[in-house]
């Protein structure tokens, strides 16, 4: 039996596709990600402004409900500081449904946009979550070889 009834299995996506944008925007999402969500469970997905890199993450509505509520957790909304961040954390969100008929999702451009995309992106599975990168910022690495080098020497043997 399981301790909490609400235990839903964290989706893990892998890999690269690069796919073009359509005439309206559109995006096809790959079916290598499509197929990573169970039958039957929710395929709508969140997309935001990565805080850190210039790329827009895509999480299942699962996934997002649970960092939500995590983040808000933390908050105390008598706060002002408190308040404002939850603002700001929400802004930008777009809402995202693979059409049943060849898959694709419509993000917002003001979106893609703030990314830089113009003719072809990058989906790029990382673990529990999707990246979408314009397709040359995408590969250009983010850190040397030597540097990931170093960081995966540093990093500690036991968690």
């Amino acid at each position: 039996m399981r301790a909490n009834s609400c235990y839903r299995k964290m989706v893990k996506f892998v890999g690269e596709y690069t796919v073009k944008i359509d005439d309206k925007g559109r995006l096809v999402l790959p079916s290598a990600f499509k197929n990573a969500v169970p039958a039957g469970e929710d395929l709508r997905f969140v997309v935001k402004k990565d805080i850190f890199e210039d790329c827009l993450e895509m999480y299942t509505y699962a996934e997002w409900e649970r960092q939500s509520e995590e983040v808000k957790s933390r908050l105390n909304f008598f706060n002002r500081r408190h308040a404002i961040f939850w603002r700001e954390y929400m802004r930008n969100r777009a809402l995202v449904e693979p059409d049943s008929k060849a898959g694709r999702i419509s993000v917002p451009k003001k979106l893609l946009k703030s990314i830089g995309v113009e003719k072809e992106v990058v989906f790029a599975g990382n673990d529990f979550k999707i990246e979408i990168w314009a397709k040359e910022k995408y590969a250009d690495p983010l850190i040397s070889e030597e540097e990931f080098s170093a960081l995966a020497a540093s990093l500690p043997e036991n968690r």
